[in-house]
């Protein structure tokens, strides 16, 4: 099994300026910890399940680089994109980009999107949930066609109120076949259904129960266009607290690693963790303990 780390929030001791010294320390831990990916989410406000709305946040490209520049080996992404913020060719320029100076290390983390009220605040259009499909479905395949080949493909891409004239990528991304592509979401009819097209990875949440419902159902998608199911990463977000000093539930490391067993058995094969104050050395200290048994699952 792999293991993920989420960093949700950066609502941090210090202010702005600590910010940047603290996610780099935060990210060089997670990284040699043996996290195999790191991940931000894809928002401009904060969100409601995490903290109040005025709380930072940081754009989430920008965030990545920066990561890249303190990490060396854990993949690194965002869970996950809203299509609606980026063209489709901005998309796959920006995690080639990534994937270039971080030496093959990039995610393309992308979903339809959901957050009409940070989109309306700061002037994005937030077009109907059908046609944000229609801009996923265009930016993944926009994807395939430009991670073709040494420099992409000559061809032109059509889609529902867009066209692109040449799909050139030049610098090429250094994963091969392409950066991999794993979209967000639990859509039983749309997005499983583009993640088997599309994706080489899915992303759900819910209990051990719910997700192998979510896998069954991808897997008849794949049956549906003739794509080998294997192909394709199955994982997960889930919550971990190893501490009571949140207020919340806690776990020990043990209770985790029979939690995760049970995911596992439910078919995940990578679970991306979101931990309460991450910041604080001790929460990544506490779950790189476990990290081996886990991996083992």
């Amino acid at each position: 099994m792999k293991l993920g780390l989420q960093i949700p929030s950066f609502t941090w001791p210090g202010g702005p300026e600590a910010i940047g010294p603290t996610l780099g320390r935060l990210v060089r831990d997670a990284d040699d910890a043996g996290f195999d990916s790191i991940w931000v989410m894809d928002h401009f406000f904060q969100i409601r399940s995490v903290g109040a709305i005025e709380e930072p946040m940081l754009e989430g490209w920008t965030t990545l680089g920066f990561m890249a520049a303190h990490s060396t080996r854990a993949r690194l992404g965002l869970m996950v994109g809203g299509v609606h913020y980026r063209q489709p060719g901005l998309w796959v320029k920006a995690a080639t980009t990534l994937d270039v100076l971080s030496g093959g290390r990039a995610w393309l983390g992308i979903g339809a999107a959901w957050n009409e009220y940070e989109s309306r605040a700061l002037g994005f259009p937030f077009p109907p949930l059908g046609e944000r499909f229609d801009m996923l479905e265009n930016t993944l395949r926009m994807a395939h066609g430009m991670w073709a080949g040494e420099r992409g493909s000559e061809a032109t891409l059509e889609g529902r109120g867009f066209v692109a004239g040449r799909l050139l990528n030049s610098p090429q991304s250094i994963s091969r076949p392409r950066v991999p592509i794993m979209i967000g979401g639990g859509g039983e009819k749309k997005t499983l259904r583009l993640v088997a097209q599309y994706g080489d990875a899915c992303n759900v949440f819910g209990s051990p129960e719910g997700i192998a419902r979510k896998y069954r159902i991808l897997d008849e998608h794949c049956a549906a266009v003739g794509r080998d199911p294997a192909e394709i990463e199955r994982s997960t977000l889930q919550d971990v607290n190893l501490s009571r000093e949140s207020g919340r539930r806690a776990e020990s490391a043990a209770q985790v690693v029979d939690r995760f067993g049970d995911l596992a058995d439910a078919g995940a094969e990578h679970i991306i963790v979101s931990l309460p104050e991450v910041h604080d050395p001790g929460r990544i200290a506490a779950l790189a303990a476990a990290i081996p048994q886990l991996q083992a699952l």
